[in-house]
């Protein structure tokens, strides 16, 4: 735990951060419609990608509540204009307001809300909201992981042959190849592909999928949050040669990546490296 936040400090903020969390869900649900377009003001960004008044609302909201909660902490958002005061700040804010927009767009279930506190880079609490399934996750530095109060796991695979595994299909296919043995493709059991990256790493840690591949260009909002729930469930979010995922950096873009079990780690990055 950082010199600026102690494990007791940061116990104590979860039941504000809970409801912080579900108040700011709250407030995109009502633009939601289950297989359906939603009923938000949608319009592009730079780039092209889509943002919403419901991405928007929510992230207003936490930023006001989260900086208030901990004045001291910098902020990185997706939504709100990058501050540098960030990169001399041990304590730092990361949030997706809606990770998965498209999915919140059309209707798709599998959208979150992902919030995380760093110290010096790292995460040390973590929360993942799944407002449509209700499922809420979180974790803290040292503290384990659970999702609505149930303790979370990484899979028992232990081998990559069967292993359930979901992401972009080129790297999976590239998985495939590197783990081929005697000249046959590895099977192994694909998985639709989840929208939410935050929420694709949250099921490597409960364990419903083994190996979750992110194609790059991620950024530290996607990720921060469940990447500290796999850590304390027993797994990692690394590069494709095995380095752990560091956030707050000049550039929060991050390229491919592996979520993945401690007991797999060895494996996968020896098949996308021959792959």
């Amino acid at each position: 735990m950082s010199d600026t936040m102690s494990p007791k400090a940061a116990q104590a903020l979860l039941p504000a951060l809970r409801e912080a969390i579900r108040e700011a869900a709250s407030l995109a649900l009502p633009f939601f419609r289950a297989g359906a377009q939603t009923t938000a003001r949608t319009w592009s960004k730079a780039g092209g990608s889509p943002v919403t008044e419901a991405d928007v609302a929510v992230d207003t909201f936490l930023k006001i509540r989260l900086s208030a909660l901990l004045p001291e902490a910098a902020w990185l958002s997706e939504e709100t204009s990058d501050d540098a005061i960030r990169l001399g700040s041990d304590l730092v804010w990361i949030v997706d307001p809606i990770d998965g927009t498209r999915a919140f767009l059309t209707g798709h279930q599998d959208w979150s809300i992902s919030v995380a506190l760093l110290a010096g880079g790292q995460p040390i609490l973590g929360f993942v909201h799944a407002p449509v399934t209700d499922r809420f996750y979180e974790a803290v530095a040292g503290g384990g992981a659970t999702c609505n109060g149930v303790p979370l796991s990484v899979s028992t695979q232990t081998g990559l042959t069967g292993a359930k595994v979901t992401g972009p299909k080129p790297m999976i296919d590239k998985l495939a190849r590197g783990g081929s043995t005697n000249g046959e493709a590895l099977d192994v059991q694909i998985v639709p592909r989840v929208p939410s990256l935050a929420l694709r790493v949250a099921r490597v840690a409960e364990g419903s999928i083994d190996v979750g591949l992110v194609s790059s260009d991620a950024r530290d909002w996607d990720l921060a949050g469940a990447d500290l729930l796999l850590r304390e469930a027993g797994g990692s979010v690394s590069d494709l040669k095995g380095t752990r995922t560091t956030y707050n950096r000049p550039d929060p873009v991050h390229g491919a990546l592996i979520a993945m079990s401690n007991g797999l780690r060895d494996d996968v990055v020896a098949a996308l490296t021959r792959g």
